[in-house]
């Protein structure tokens, strides 16, 4: 079945969205990055490594969930995805072309994408949000 990427910036609803679809029944993935920084701050860790790390991290624990996913035979909507992780990657430590559509292709995702806009009567930072409502608009 097909695997549904929710995307946008930080603090624009993707979370609220994917809990009323699970709610409704449907499968849905949760982000990385989130993880990540929970991990490294009570190991008592700055909340992000280097840009580099943080996102060959995001990028693994993506791939594991996608993989994850390819028996579940349900719509399956991503927080996010290993797509967005690739590209984290390339912007860390650009990669040649030929290798970047490789490791693409190892994603099947439904061509369609949801992407939600910045909502900054909605944005609010939290503990793992500590971006700007600037920052988000420009994500």
């Amino acid at each position: 079945m097909p695997r549904v990427i929710l995307t946008g910036g930080p603090g624009v609803g993707k979370t609220t969205l994917l809990r009323e679809l699970a709610r409704r029944g449907y499968a849905i993935v949760e982000e990385s990055a989130r993880v990540i920084i929970r991990e490294r701050v009570a190991a008592g860790l700055s909340p992000r490594p280097d840009p580099r790390s943080f996102a060959a991290e995001i990028l693994h624990r993506d791939r594991s969930k996608y993989e994850q996913t390819l028996e579940d035979g349900r719509w399956t909507f991503f927080d996010r995805s290993a797509l967005e992780a690739v590209g984290m990657v390339q912007e860390a430590a650009p990669m040649p072309a030929p290798q970047v559509a490789a490791v693409l292709a190892t994603f099947n995702f439904h061509p369609a994408v949801f992407i939600l806009p910045p909502w900054p009567e909605l944005y609010a930072k939290d503990n793992e949000r500590d971006h700007s409502l600037d920052h988000c608009i420009a994500v």
